[in-house]
């Protein structure tokens, strides 16, 4: 055969293969460039955990932690890796391992905006002796890591048990930390209390939009065993852990805020509203949410007023106000507005909206614009009442017919308490 002949052979199908492989980078490029310009706009620039950086100076540009973020929140820019949607990377850190030259590390916080992480050594202890955190509020919001969390830390704390009538642990939380942490102490027979501040189980899952799909992967836990719930809905992910509950008896004491933690002795004397516990070791497992931020106003306390969206059909025919500039105020008042005969008004006390994902900046412009949702900016209420709210916009104070208040203004964490009783707490701006 011609030399020549042969050459075309096998260089026209190389050749239509790395053209073919050009294009497509470059149309990935563009839609990443465009994810990232976006979010640029939006002002969405900040993650809100732990998240990926990368060094240019070794990233190689092959993509593979771009395939293994499932939350689509990686991109190849200028042929680097960059986080090009910062707002829903979820720092589980399927980047990092993806990576074939190192070129990711994990960190907290940013340049420009700190995160606060309570100190904890290995072994999840803090700097005061038998105080522990695992899960969401050490930094670590994954279901799958958190669960371990809990188990490791009550591993440790089995070390230190109590004497007399003390308990030898009160696990704070009743999320996937606590929850685990609670199997671990049935398991390892510890006298214990679970508290949860909320009136429901799965802590931070349990606020999650309903069907929200939450990513999870395969974890043993305590007297269990080993689950496998991959890509899970958040009302199966609470059915599981309800499940849990009911078969191993875990017994958790619902509506016990943590008020105060006082160190007596070898152990402590945790205060909540309704008791008081005394107990060996403490292990906090709440999640960075916090407590509801409340306005302060006259009438809060009416049962009408809450600070979550369960569920948009108990709304139906009715008159609400969603309070709240985010993401969770905007999502809240399109979901209750697509209920029959519901009359929904959005209050928010900024000129405009300014931390939103493009998506729901559009959808609450078209809500506004088709006269389903009215949007007062630059308003906030004055006085909550049985059958209407005041509230002051423009100067003017107005009186709105009302069934339901729901605020979205976002939680407190319980760093002032934790320094209180001594925990250091570290705000981090870009390191691990």
């Amino acid at each position: 055969m011609n030399p020549w002949l042969l050459w075309m052979a096998y260089a026209v199908p190389l050749l239509c293969a790395l053209l073919f492989h050009l294009h497509r980078r470059r149309r990935r490029e563009a839609a990443a460039v465009e994810v990232l310009t976006q979010s640029l706009e939006t002002g969405l620039t900040e993650p809100p955990s732990l998240h990926p950086v990368f060094d240019p100076g070794i990233c190689c540009g092959a993509a593979a932690c771009v395939s293994a973020c499932p939350e689509q929140a990686l991109g190849i820019v200028n042929g680097k890796a960059q986080l090009v949607n910062p707002s829903v990377c979820i720092g589980h850190g399927a980047c990092a391992a993806a990576c074939p030259v190192e070129a990711i590390k994990l960190v907290f916080g940013t340049e420009r905006r700190g995160m606060e992480i309570p100190y904890v050594k290995p072994n999840f202890e803090t700097n005061v002796p038998g105080i522990f955190i695992a899960g969401e509020l050490g930094g670590m919001g994954l279901v799958r890591k958190a669960a371990e969390q809990g188990k490791q830390a009550i591993d440790s704390i089995a070390r230190n048990r109590g004497s007399g009538e003390e308990l030898d642990v009160v696990i704070v939380g009743a999320g996937p930390a606590g929850l685990s942490a609670s199997l671990a102490a049935m398991e390892k027979k510890l006298r214990f209390v679970t508290l949860e501040q909320e009136d429901s189980l799965g802590g931070t899952v349990y606020h999650y939009p309903r069907n929200k799909i939450v990513m999870t992967q395969p974890v043993v836990l305590p007297l269990v065993g080993k689950t496998r719930l991959g890509e899970i809905s958040k009302e199966s992910l609470l059915a599981f852990w309800q499940d849990i509950v009911e078969r191993f008896g875990i017994r958790i004491s619902f509506g016990q805020r943590v008020e105060k933690v006082t160190a007596l002795g070898n152990g402590f004397v945790v205060k909540t509203g309704r008791a008081e516990f005394r107990c060996r070791n403490i292990l906090m497992a709440v999640g960075r949410r916090g407590t509801p931020r409340k306005l302060d106003v006259p009438g809060e306390e009416l049962s009408k007023v809450v600070y979550r969206l369960v569920d948009p059909e108990q709304y139906r025919d009715k008159h609400v106000l969603v309070i709240g500039g985010g993401d969770s105020a905007i999502e809240a008042a399109i979901a209750i507005a697509a209920e029959p005969e519901t009359t929904v008004t959005l209050s928010y006390r900024g000129d405009v909206f300014g931390r939103l994902k493009q998506k729901n900046r559009e959808r609450i412009a078209a809500a506004e614009e088709s006269g389903r949702i009215t949007v007062l900016l630059e308003s906030k209420v004055s006085r909550i009442e049985t059958e209407c709210v005041h509230l002051e916009s423009a100067g003017a104070v107005l009186q709105l017919r009302n069934d339901a208040v729901i605020v979205c203004a976002g939680g407190i964490l319980p760093t002032p308490m934790l320094k209180e009783i001594g925990i250091r707490v570290e705000t981090k701006f870009g390191t691990e």
